[in-house]
């Protein structure tokens, strides 16, 4: 049986696998800060200004997102992205460190 790395080789370029995945690390990770603070979409909805079925279509990954839908969401889960050299960004996604900076000035839901 062929591994679906080997499979997307065939299909995409190395620049393409490697935006792919950061968009599925960055939806992941949004996606985990959300269930940490316990809130659901609507709620998210509330805190944003993203409507639900938007919040909904990017977690799912139907949708590709802009950047400043993006930002409204991660600043409503005290969170923001950070910029780091490619160097970096690579060492820190092969250990698969989020690739977001938590606001402690923020507080949690359940606070």
């Amino acid at each position: 049986m062929r591994k679906w790395s080997d499979v997307e080789k065939e299909f995409f370029t190395a620049e393409e696998i490697r935006e792919s995945r950061l968009r599925v690390d960055i939806i992941g990770e949004l996606i985990k800060a959300r269930n940490e603070l316990g809130l659901s979409q609507k709620e998210l909805e509330q805190l944003s200004g993203i409507k639900q079925p938007v919040i909904s279509r990017m977690e799912s990954g139907e949708t590709s997102p802009q950047l400043d839908t993006i930002l409204r969401v991660l600043s409503a889960l005290g969170k923001t992205l950070a910029i780091v050299p490619l160097e970096i960004a690579e060492t820190v996604s092969a250990r698969k460190t989020p690739y977001f900076v938590t606001n402690n000035s923020k507080k949690s839901k359940a606070e």
